[in-house]
């Protein structure tokens, strides 16, 4: 159990190059799925398109998807976002900052998916092989069919056993050009996608560096914040659990030790040291309420420590730097229930 104590305090720890590693690891199923997959287009004229784009462009919006929900702070953001005000102002710039940097890594499955798709050609063909040329790549000389007739028989390019249409258009001139544009709207996408990220990663120092540290900062002071919570939360409900259980178990040799006219034993050290744990929380509803303060007016985020000296060249004249929206007040009238 230490071992793998251990291991998920390590997780804990390096929670973003564990997500780098999870994205990473999605990114690679992405390409075994679709290598994997058994791509049969249906060979008819109203549903070869819906069923390529779908190939193309459902998978990646649900690996999109699956990047959000395997990453923990998604929680966070959405408990941050619809949280009241209370004694603590929320900061627009920290939620687009956490957003952001969710959204960043969610992307790279499905651009690997999409990337992948367009490369191989065969969504491109299925979706859009009945917009082929027929003048400029087929027969010429061929019969004049009606409309209907040649986007059935253009319908059934990608599947070379059932295809009859030789004489208009020959299979492989068909499926190579198709495959053509496939294959360089793919490069152009990873050309556009690697553009993008360069940019993203070249660009941001060059706006304001403070405002990035600022919301980075405090994105960071929310999640730990919110796990020290738990952590507090747990460890509260384990010396409530101890001292509780303690007292029943005392009471109940209380009871044998009277029925035998015997003195009751001491109650053991630790249960003290459990019950100062408690910080003077002993019941269920003050627990209650403690808890809904904690929701509904969160402390605002000004410690007092002792004056700093000035002229050090910190903001504020050797004030202690407070968040950005949060509210200069030493008190805190939400916690009326202390």
């Amino acid at each position: 159990m230490d071992k793998f104590r251990m291991i998920f305090q390590f997780f804990q720890s390096n929670q973003e190059s564990f997500m780098n590693g999870i994205c990473g690891i999605m990114a690679l199923a992405s390409t075994q799925m679709y290598s994997a997959f058994d791509f049969n287009c249906p060979c008819l004229p109203h549903y070869n398109l819906a069923y390529g784009l779908g190939i193309l462009l459902l998978p990646p919006f649900i690996l999109f998807l699956l990047g959000f929900v395997l990453n923990n702070n998604i929680s966070m953001l959405a408990e941050e976002w619809r949280r009241p005000q209370g004694q603590r102002g929320k900061d627009p710039a920290v939620l687009r900052y956490m957003f952001c940097s969710m959204a960043q890594r969610a992307m790279i499955a499905p651009a690997v998916w999409v990337s992948v798709t367009l490369l191989d050609g065969k969504c491109i063909t299925c979706a859009f092989c009945t917009s082929v040329p027929v003048e400029t790549l087929g027969n010429a000389s061929h019969p004049r069919l009606s409309q209907g007739e040649v986007q059935r028989v253009l319908a059934r390019i990608p599947c070379k056993e059932i295809y009859d249409g030789q004489q208009l258009i020959a299979n492989e001139v068909a499926v190579r050009y198709l495959r053509c544009i496939s294959q360089a709207l793919g490069w152009c996408f990873v050309l556009l996608m690697t553009t993008l990220a360069f940019l993203v990663r070249s660009l941001r120092p060059c706006f304001s560096q403070a405002a990035f540290l600022k919301s980075r900062y405090w994105s960071h002071y929310i999640d730990i914040e919110r796990k020290l919570f738990d952590e507090t939360c747990a460890e509260h409900a384990r010396s409530f659990a101890k001292v509780c259980i303690q007292q029943f178990f005392e009471g109940v040799s209380t009871d044998l030790v009277a029925a035998h006219c015997h003195l009751p034993r001491k109650a053991p050290a630790d249960a003290g040291e459990a019950a100062e744990k408690l910080l003077g929380i002993t019941d269920r509803g003050t627990m209650n309420m403690a808890l809904k303060s904690w929701h509904r007016c969160k402390p605002p985020l000004h410690l007092h420590p002792p004056a700093l000296p000035t002229g050090n060249g910190w903001a504020g004249e050797g004030q202690p730097p407070t968040h950005p929206s949060a509210p200069r007040r030493e008190t805190a009238a939400c916690y009326s229930w202390v």
